[in-house]
């Protein structure tokens, strides 16, 4: 008497299901909303904003500069005199313009 024995289907199953939960975990780590792709997203976001900040900063300080400058206590004349004809579009008669 020959029997031929087939696997049992709830095995067959279990690994079914094994396989797609391993599937679904890989593809949510790679591609999710917290996987390794958005992670490189958001480093290189942090990056750009740095540098970002960098210049903002730098500009700041320049302002400041500038800002303390040209206030009552400290008064810078050259400054003034830039600004001046800048606003006023004004030259010197010793001065010749080039444009």
């Amino acid at each position: 008497m020959t029997r031929t024995s087939r696997p049992p289907l709830g095995s067959f199953v279990f690994f079914a299901l094994a396989l797609g939960l391993a599937t679904y975990f890989t593809f949510a780590a790679v591609q999710g909303d917290f996987g390794l792709f958005r992670r490189a997203e958001i480093v290189a976001e942090a990056d750009a904003l740095r540098s970002q900040l960098e210049t903002v900063t730098s500009e700041v300080v320049r302002m400041e500069n500038l800002t303390k400058r040209l206030s009552d206590g400290f008064l810078d004349l050259d400054l003034l005199d830039e600004q001046t004809r800048s606003v006023l579009g004004m030259i010197r008669a010793d001065e010749i313009v080039i444009r």
